[in-house]
């Protein structure tokens, strides 16, 4: 018998696919609703089943009745010479296991019709339902793939985020906890009539760090004889994990500390004179907020004033920090492991720390080196200590206790505290050297870099922690950890109320932010330029502000009162400043904030239809209605794809000008071969082709 699987439209499964348990919070999310709907299916095909059983028992049946092909039988005769016994394939004749999505309905009418492939039509009428009941309940359907392989636990690693954030939350466990960014935008401004930081005049609040006074002064720097400074206060926020590079533009004098309190990551407190470009490249974990300082003075003799605090942050060019990044909030600083890891796995969805390598186990020695040095460095402020404090080494002793237990995410046991704290503080030398051993032994041990260790029925540490990295990646805050400490998590009402106290977290939507980026591939867009003579105007500051743009819906959709994910793929509305605004051709009133603007005669719905999707799925030059139609294949329909049997570059030369995009996929995916997918992709792809390379609507092509 033919292999089903092989027919057009089938999208197998591998028969040695599991899920695993524990997962990352994003994969246990997608678990969770597989297992819930799996929940209504069978819960409706048990009520069938008694509504069949008891009318059976209540009508008498029937004289006479025919007997019923065994599908068994029949498939043993016909088929497992080709597809093997339980469907799992012969080596010669089909080696793919039987298995797929089609319904019964429809895997029905092909065996009829082309089964068995050495005579076709002799399994037809009740023979071919039986067969492919047995097929589809025995190994083919998912339910039965499921049933045939059940899942299992499998031990997981922290991921590369999970390693980030948790690293950076258990130096914060004793700093403070400030992850609550306010409403209010900008820095707390403070303006002085000399060079010195003397002569207050005025206090405000300015939304970005851009002056160009020129040979003047502002108003508010009284007559400028001594000439006159300014300082900013309050945070930086960063929206996405990444490299930023932070750039001070001014001729005059200026010092700039970003998540950092004791050294500036920038002094230019020389003045030359000229205007220069002075930078520092930083590592920010995405969803926090960062202190940043800012002094800025101009002295009497120099000629002219400016002053300019620009970044260049992931998938962007370089600008003036925007007001929605600027908070008039004070932080602490953040600790940001700057050690590289290897990638982590994604082969079976989102990233799981399942693969451990050499190279992984090297990254976690020098990520806990890295660690060690900063919480020596730091030592006296986290034990809040002091060097010449008779009771420093207990102080020290105490946090090195707190520190091992707030890494393990559970209190120490006795023996626990001896072999990470007491040994390693034991007859030494020197303390920092000490807690620098507590540290690496620590942030090594199994009990921090993997979740899911403890065994038998879950405590309520162990729900801390599963509700923390659920919902923050990270580990539980001392909120967390004082409840679960006093037996506050047993109850669904408990859980529950600690869960919505998370959730207005800003790690709770840096967390959500990275899902969505995951599901819509953002993160492997890196490059969206386009033809400069067929796209004017498509600049790097264009890209930069449809990624803000998507990014300010997203949050939208998911975080705002008349929250809804029906509206991630229905919306009739964009996010849009004026730039974006002139670019596509849409009418608004906005300036350089980003507003929500609806978009009429149903041009845009939702994401499918963001611009900035659909300029990262085409060419430079022209859309390309395949990279689209996979990516709703994939991400939005929810089916899997084969890879192509065989791997066609498109190029654009080699088809008459004259012809639509859609006639050139079409010619280019006209074989056979190429259908068994392309006959999902094509015509979804083309339900795009309204819309041209950058995302602007259109009913013309070519």
């Amino acid at each position: 018998m033919m292999a089903a699987c092989s027919a057009p439209n089938n999208h197998p499964y591998p028969t040695n696919s599991r899920i695993t348990e524990p997962l990352s919070s994003s994969g246990r999310a997608s678990v969770r609703f597989f297992d819930v709907a799996m929940f209504y299916v069978r819960s409706a095909q048990f009520l069938a089943f008694l509504v069949v059983g008891l009318a059976a028992c209540i009508v008498p049946a029937a004289t006479g009745a025919p007997k019923q092909p065994d599908g068994r039988k029949i498939y043993k005769k016909q088929c497992a010479s080709c597809h093997g016994r339980a469907g799992e394939g012969a080596k010669g004749k089909y080696d793919e296991a039987l298995v797929g999505d089609w319904s019964l309905e429809k895997l029905t009418r092909y065996i009829s019709k082309n089964m068995p492939e050495d005579d076709p039509g002799t399994c037809v009428g009740p023979d071919a339902d039986a067969v492919a009941r047995f097929i589809n309940d025995s190994f083919y359907s998912r339910e039965a793939r499921a049933r045939n392989h059940p899942a299992r636990v499998e031990l997981v690693h922290l991921t590369n985020r999970q390693y980030q954030n948790t690293v950076a939350d258990l130096i914060k466990f004793f700093t403070g906890k400030d992850n609550l960014i306010g409403e209010e935008r900008g820095l707390k401004a403070a303006y002085y009539n000399s060079a010195g930081f003397n002569k207050k005049i005025q206090d405000q609040v300015d939304r970005q760090v851009d002056f160009d006074f020129g040979k003047s002064r502002p108003e508010v720097a009284g007559d400028g004889t001594n000439g006159f400074s300014m300082n900013w206060r309050g945070s930086v926020i960063a929206d996405e994990t990444g490299e930023y590079e932070f750039i001070l533009k001014t001729p005059n004098g200026a010092r700039l500390w970003v998540n950092h309190e004791d050294e500036p990551v920038i002094d230019a407190s020389v003045a030359s004179g000229q205007l220069n470009e002075h930078k520092a490249l930083l590592k920010l974990i995405g969803g926090r907020a960062y202190p940043l300082k800012l002094d800025y003075f101009k002295a009497a003799k120099d000629k002219t004033a400016s002053v300019s605090l620009q970044w260049k942050a992931p998938h962007a060019p370089q600008q003036a920090i925007p007001a929605r990044n600027l908070t008039p909030s004070s932080t602490s600083p953040t600790f940001v492991v700057t050690t590289p890891f290897p990638a982590d796995d994604s082969s079976v969805g989102y990233e799981r720390g399942v693969a451990v390598s050499k190279a992984w186990d090297e990254a976690g020695t020098y990520a806990a080196i890295e660690t060690a040095n900063y919480v020596a460095k730091q030592l006296d402020s986290l034990s809040k200590s002091k060097k010449g404090d008779s009771n420093r080494v207990a102080k020290v002793e105490a946090f090195c206790d707190q520190f091992v237990a707030t890494a393990f995410r559970r209190p120490l046991t006795e023996d626990q505290k001896r072999l990470f704290v007491s040994i390693q503080l034991k007859h030494t030398e020197k303390l920092e050297e000490a807690v620098k051993r507590v540290v690496l032994r620590t942030l090594k041990s199994p009990r921090f870099l993997y979740l899911g260790l403890d065994g038998g029925k879950p405590d309520d540490f162990t729900i801390a922690s599963r509700l923390s990295f659920d919902l923050w990646d990270s580990l539980p805050d001392r909120e967390l950890w004082k409840l679960a400490a006093q037996g506050g998590l047993r109850t669904r009402e408990q859980v529950s109320r600690e869960a919505q106290r998370m959730l207005s977290d800003s790690r709770a939507h840096a967390k959500m932010q990275f899902f969505l980026h995951h599901w819509l591939q953002m993160n492997r867009a890196e490059d969206l330029s386009k033809d400069g003579k067929l796209f004017p105007g498509f600049t790097p500051e264009i890209v930069a502000d449809l990624r803000t743009s998507l990014n300010l819906f997203l949050e939208e959709t998911v975080w705002s009162g008349a929250s809804d994910f029906r509206t991630l793929l229905t919306a009739d509305y964009l996010f849009l400043n004026k730039r974006l605004a002139d670019f596509y051709g849409v009418s608004t009133n906005t300036s350089d904030d980003f507003v929500k603007v609806k978009v009429g005669d149903k041009q845009r719905s939702g994401v499918i239809t963001h611009p900035y999707l659909l300029a990262a799925f085409s060419y430079p030059k022209s859309t390309s209605p395949i990279h689209r139609g996979v990516f709703l294949t994939r991400n939005i329909i929810g089916r899997a794809l084969k890879p192509p049997p065989m791997a066609v570059a498109f190029k654009d030369a080699d088809f008459a000008p004259n012809l639509t995009m859609r006639e050139k996929v079409s010619e280019l995916t006209r074989p056979q071969a190429c259908q068994t997918c392309h006959s999902v992709i094509n015509p979804l792809g083309f339900s795009l082709e309204h819309y041209d390379a950058v995302g602007r609507f259109r009913t013309q092509d070519n």
